[in-house]
């Protein structure tokens, strides 16, 4: 078994004077107006290379390391500060007789500060930098000093951010030296950094080895408290940040909970490849992390404007953020409804004053006008969630998850749909235009994230149907049929005509009409629902509803893994679908295949499988 060290004895002292600072930073971001303050207030500047020669120019006093030591700067640099005088300095506990008099007869002097950055060793990599430079900027000398000062912040304080230096001047100004407090906060800031730093070194080395590494290290920074986790009893609850990276958003209003951020950043991923797939501007509405609606910007007819309850005066002033949310809404309305929305695009006035009017938890996008802004802000009383996407946030190759106890690791689901995938058909059927395409593309990006099992219908550019999280594929295809069929019918004349009083809500009407579709009523609910109306409406029977599904066409459905049988396309054909998207690979792909044939679908097998959980 190991030694265990006893504790060293020192003075116990909550606020230590900054005497003696040693400055060594890549990113000098900040540094000079830092060791200013510093100097102003008497600090002695000890500092190396490049930051030397920075601090002098900006005609600060400094005194080299090497002239502190009485060691020059060796072997092209890799030993600078690996000097006892140095780690003296830092690791000496101040108030301990046998310290102090080592200290005094090896000619060291106490240093109470240390600001330092590590070598850019994952920058280096990012680069496509060869083995040997990747090596030589692996951080020997700032590790250790960081390591030093960080394991004596009884009495020293490590910096090793730019972000840090406001904090840190302020309490010098105040207190008249840095607490014990502040210095336990940066030294386990400075432990993290550490910890990173060797794992990110560690696993680019075994891959280089083409071996797995012998241990990850994944460190995080809390960004902020959550009010609670999925549920009100699981607390405590908090987002965090991978150490050395922002979040993929900023917060620009309100008080984002767990599920809204879950949303959030599944429905951005979304609308980013939609974006990227069709060049369109492209929206979703999501509901505990699948898509009740998702869509494109494409132009409505006079029958959607009706069934959407567009004016002409709205639908002459739609942009296309405004346009593509609009469809994305109306897939499934009662589904959207308290909704999280991404809009890939700036969102403009006419997009806010849409969205001000439905119930919504909050919104991502890439931006917003000033306008826009404040529209949104005023939303629910000031407490509608509003976040901007971080501009080219890079999430990383490989996702991590716990659950249980256990760490699962994969590589990122990244890839993005686009009309190569639909290049493959197998049907007699082969004719697949433009449009089909585009809600192809639309359809299978949405259940990329849909729960799994998941089937998706889409047509003019909006997905009509998300069948998500159901253990068989034709109950999917079943869940989300209902869903397209509802969709389709809320344009039948007899509901476009629903007589409602002055004053019904708007969401009160969406639910109405949704409810005049399924006509399965209860004697207590229809009495009810007959309130809303000026005259009570005749049913709108089994057989108009038929009749009217016949002239439903061209619709496309994506499935996320093949049809293992074709009871999935018996069941679209009766919703209109003419084509079909999946990953083929099934021993029923022949079956499958006669069936498409049989009701003259055209069939693309994408190759790629598409579960989420």
């Amino acid at each position: 078994m190991a030694h265990i060290l006893s504790a060293v004895q020192g003075s116990q002292v909550d606020v230590v004077p900054v005497r003696r600072a040693l400055v060594s930073v890549s990113d000098k971001a900040g540094i000079v107006d830092f060791c200013a303050f510093l100097s102003s207030k008497g600090v002695e500047l000890l500092s190396t290379g490049g930051t030397a020669k920075a601090l002098r120019g900006a005609g600060l006093t400094v005194i080299d390391v090497s002239d502190y030591t009485g060691a020059d700067e060796c072997l092209d640099g890799r030993v600078k500060t690996l000097h006892p005088k140095v780690h003296g300095g830092l690791l000496a506990v101040r108030g301990n007789e046998i310290h102090e008099k080592q200290m005094e007869e090896q000619g060291m002097k106490p240093i109470d500060m240390t600001i330092l950055n590590l070598y850019p060793f994952e920058a280096t990599v990012q680069k496509g930098a060869g083995f040997e430079q990747c090596i030589e900027n692996i951080d020997i000398g700032g590790p250790s000093m960081l390591r030093s000062t960080a394991k004596n912040h009884a009495f020293t304080a490590i910096v090793t951010s730019p972000s840090q230096y406001g904090k840190i001047q302020e309490e010098i100004e105040s207190k008249g030296g840095t607490t014990l407090g502040l210095r336990k906060q940066l030294a386990a800031q400075a432990f993290a950094l550490s910890a990173a730093y060797d794992s990110a070194i560690s696993s680019w080395f075994a891959g280089q080895l083409a071996t797995d590494a012998p241990v990850t290290a994944r460190v995080y920074k809390p960004e902020f408290p959550l009010k609670y986790g999925c549920n009100p009893h699981q607390k405590p609850a908090q987002i965090l940040s991978r150490l050395g990276s922002d979040l993929p958003f900023e917060v620009k209003n309100g008080v984002p909970g767990y599920i809204n951020l879950l949303d959030a950043a599944n429905a951005w991923q979304l609308v980013l490849e939609l974006k990227q797939a069709t060049g369109l501007a492209a929206a979703a509405s999501f509901k505990h992390v699948s898509p009740a609606g998702a869509a494109v910007a494409v132009p409505l007819n006079d029958t959607e404007c009706q069934a959407y309850e567009v004016t002409q005066e709205t639908k002459d002033t739609l942009t296309p953020a405004a346009l593509a949310y609009l469809r994305a809404r109306n897939a499934d309305p009662m589904c959207s409804f308290g909704d999280f929305c991404a809009i890939s695009d700036e969102v403009d006035e006419a997009t806010a004053k849409y969205l001000k009017k439905e119930v919504s938890d909050g919104i991502i996008a890439s931006s917003y006008t000033p306008e826009a802004l404040e529209i949104l802000k005023s939303k629910k009383g000031g407490k509608f969630i509003i976040l901007e996407a971080t501009p080219g946030y890079h999430a990383g190759e490989i996702e991590y998850r716990e659950v249980y106890g256990m760490t699962f690791s994969q590589k990122r689901n990244d890839v993005v749909i686009t009309k190569d995938h639909m290049k493959e058909v197998v049907t007699a059927n082969a004719t697949v235009d433009d449009s089909a395409v585009r809600d192809l593309i639309v359809a299978s990006i949405a259940i990329k994230y849909s729960q799994s099992n998941s089937v998706g219908f889409a047509k003019d550019g909006m997905m009509v149907g998300v069948g998500a999280g159901q253990q068989s594929r034709v109950d999917c295809v079943k869940l989300a049929g209902r869903k397209v069929r509802t969709w389709y019918l809320r344009q039948h004349p007899k509901v476009l005509a629903l007589p409602f009083k002055e004053g019904v809500k708007r969401q009160d009407r969406v639910n109405a009409r949704v409810r005049y579709i399924e006509g399965d009523f209860t004697a207590e609910e229809k009495a009810r629902w007959e309130l809303q109306f000026s005259e009570v409406p005749m049913p709108l029977t089994d057989e108009e509803k038929d009749e009217f599904m016949k002239s439903s066409t061209g619709i496309s459905i994506s499935s996320d893994a093949f049809f293992p049988f074709r009871d999935s396309i018996d069941h679209a054909s009766k919703l209109g679908v003419t084509y079909v998207a999946q990953p083929g690979g099934s021993v029923q792909d022949k079956q499958v295949t006669e069936a498409c044939d049989e009701y003259g679908m055209a069939m693309c097998f994408t190759g790629t499988r598409l579960f989420h959980h």
